[in-house]
């Protein structure tokens, strides 16, 4: 296990069962970057890679 999936695992037990759209999500992203611009870089990727998931490969 990695030392993140602490975190996710919370997320889950905490929210899981709660419905959310990309748009809130994206909405509470922005909040933490504001609270926290240290970790613009790493959220930027992780936007980017939710936004491109479904992306085929080719």
């Amino acid at each position: 296990m990695y030392f993140t999936d602490r975190g996710i695992e919370e997320l889950q037990k905490r929210r899981g069962e709660e419905t959310l759209t990309m748009f809130e999500v994206a909405e509470q992203l922005r909040s933490f970057v504001d609270l926290n611009p240290e970790f613009e870089t790493a959220v930027d990727r992780l936007a980017t890679w939710l936004a491109r998931t479904d992306d085929d490969p080719d």
